[in-house]
């Protein structure tokens, strides 16, 4: 059985594999450390000269008819690749779907409590899915429904956009908002 430690061990490995002694063509594109083709070369070749530079062979494009490989210091060419990775997750930002239940037969103080949590999800730039769920006869009248997710959507329009119309699925009508990308 394996262990972590060698499971770990083996990915790096093979992650790793397209360089210096790792890499298995024979003939190779070669390219210096400051961007220049130096032409056709062999592998060993490549190596020595890689070697002479106090630098890495990294493969760059192993598909290409002969394979490119550039001649760099792997170590800070992967430091910067992770650096990069770091800078992009830091700036995404994540828009959650927050839902709020409604019913048909709602209340005019419960509307405007579920309209206030509503704006503040909007606000933090979620998005907000609003749902009735119809139980037992209720849905056959579904113009109600129909006219509490658009009097829903009228009291957000000034934060919010409306993503998707008022749809019906199963037992269930709904209706997304997004917030408006001012206030974001």
């Amino acid at each position: 059985m394996y262990s972590r430690d060698n499971i770990r061990r083996w990915i790096t490995i093979s992650k790793d594999m397209y360089v210096n002694e790792g890499i298995r063509a024979r003939e190779l594109r070669l390219i210096d450390h400051n961007g220049e083709q130096l032409g056709i070369k062999s592998r060993n070749e490549a190596l020595d000269i890689a070697a002479r530079a106090n630098l890495d062979l990294v493969l760059v494009a192993p598909q290409a008819k002969p394979p490119v490989a550039r001649i760099m210091d792997y170590g800070k060419f992967k430091f910067e690749q992770q650096k990069k990775e770091r800078e992009v997750r830091k700036n995404q930002k994540i828009i959650l779907l927050k839902e709020v239940r409604l019913s048909p037969t709602i209340d005019e103080h419960d509307f405007q409590t579920k309209l206030r949590n509503a704006i503040k999800f909007l606000e933090k730039g979620d998005k907000v899915k609003c749902s009735i769920r119809f139980r037992g006869r209720a849905i056959t009248h579904k113009e109600i429904g129909q006219r509490v997710l658009d009097r829903f959507a009228e009291a957000c329009k000034e934060i919010s956009t409306v993503e998707q119309r008022p749809k019906m699925e199963g037992r269930s009508m709904f209706l997304i908002l997004a917030p408006t990308a001012e206030k974001q």
